[in-house]
């Protein structure tokens, strides 16, 4: 997420058998907060504040990942979700489109590959993941699915978008609400990095901008439909919360997914090493404010409803190597070695790879060799659990759900 605010790398590059789609990634980030929650929400997911539990699931997921629409519901975890954000779709143009619409349309699963068990055939209307997800839903009444767009490499669209807001939100709106998959999404979440401030590429659309897009957005889909967004959790004074209106944003959107990981990584070569999804400050930490009761303090001191915010947790680490030193704060030479890419992994690779030798900040470290990697854990998450309850947070989102282990050890630890 951050890098000095570097974001974390949630996309890819992948290219399917039917079309080459670039898939980047990043942290999420966006923003938003909700008028009341419509009467679909009301009626579907009877869910109390604090409750929500919402999990990404990544587009790009199918190919090298072989992560499944059917795998959510092996592992356990489609039992404990209120909400997926399905990401990402792209903004380009101005626009909302579609990011891969192989992967999402048009891949045939197999018997065994598919929720119900049924193999798609050649000829049906709708195929892919969006079809998965149908059958998914089919399973669980209650739960919804929501399409996000933007993420770190698509997020250089929302400047275009920006100056014509009513234009972008009626693009989203004849997109998610296509007749052919209308059914499989009860709304649209905005992963916009950053509004007036630097990602991947630098926005300067202003202050009000994100304010009036998420306005223009809430006002096509109207509402009853779930509008949502990922955030900075860049706390500090003149960062990137402070660029941007998410206060006055808030009565817009349903709640915020403020993006509480990735403060540190290994984009600082040589360290030093520090837990990239801390709960709390500890003696030593390499920035004050990178950490998550600062970001929900800060939030909540703008005037950003508790129940419109919900806890962020990565199902994912982030590693140095060359490094001597078991505790945090200790020297590296580089990023560690990961099975995507350099300096991150998935929980369940890190948990056998490099279990987990101790704690700070209310997240877990490990050290292996000359390997130093912090991630969360069972045993941490109900720390932040424990947090999000005392603090009256609307709930818990992480990314992403293949990180997870093939039985939901991480899920299942959330409450």
């Amino acid at each position: 997420m951050f890098s000095s605010l570097r974001p974390r790398v949630r996309f890819r590059a992948l290219v399917s058998a039917a079309c080459c789609a670039v898939l980047g990634a990043g942290l999420l980030a966006g923003a938003g907060t909700a008028t009341a929650a419509g009467p679909a929400e009301r009626a579907a997911a009877p869910k109390a504040a604090g409750s929500k539990v919402v999990g990404y699931f990544t587009e790009w997921g199918t190919y090298d990942r072989k992560y499944l629409v059917k795998n959510v519901e092996t592992s356990g975890s489609a039992a404990k979700l209120t909400h997926i954000n399905y990401a990402f779709g792209n903004v380009t143009g101005g626009k909302c489109a579609m990011g891969d619409n192989y992967a999402a349309t048009e891949r045939t699963h197999t018997a065994a590959e598919s929720v119900d068990g049924v193999a798609d055939t050649w000829d049906q209307p709708l195929r892919g993941n969006f079809n998965q997800l149908r059958e998914l839903k089919k399973k669980h009444p209650n739960l919804k699915v929501l399409w996000s767009f933007g993420g770190w490499t698509w997020s250089a669209g929302f400047t275009e978008a920006a100056k014509n807001p009513a234009a972008f939100a009626q693009s989203c709106y004849d997109l998610v609400e296509n007749s052919k998959w209308a059914d499989v999404f009860d709304g649209i979440d905005i992963d916009w990095e950053y509004p007036n401030a630097c990602g991947a590429t630098c926005d300067t659309s202003g202050r009000a901008a994100y304010k009036n897009l998420m306005s223009a957005v809430r006002a096509k889909f109207g509402g009853s439909a779930l509008v949502t967004s990922a955030i900075t959790a860049d706390a500090t004074a003149g960062g990137k919360i402070d660029a941007t209106d998410y206060a006055g944003a808030a009565q817009y959107v349903n709640w915020y997914n403020p993006m509480t990981y990735d403060f540190f990584g290994a984009w600082d070569a040589t360290g030093p090493t520090a837990p990239h999804s801390a709960l709390n400050s500890y003696s030593g930490i390499p920035k004050a404010e990178f950490h998550t009761s600062a970001t929900i303090a800060k939030l909540k001191g703008l005037g950003v409803p508790a129940s419109k915010l919900l806890l962020g947790i990565g199902f994912y680490g982030r590693g140095w190597t060359g490094v001597t030193q078991a505790t945090p704060g200790g020297t590296a030479t580089g990023p560690a070695a990961g099975t995507y890419e350099q300096g991150i992994d998935d929980y369940k690779v890190l948990k056998t790879k490099c279990p987990a030798t101790g704690t700070v900040g209310g997240t877990a470290y490990a050290k292996c060799g000359n390997n130093w990697w912090s991630y969360d854990t069972p045993s941490t998450i109900a720390g932040k659990m424990n947090y999000k309850n005392a603090q009256g947070l609307g709930g818990t989102f992480f990314w992403e759900l293949s990180g997870d282990t093939s039985n939901g050890e991480l899920i299942k630890a959330i409450n």
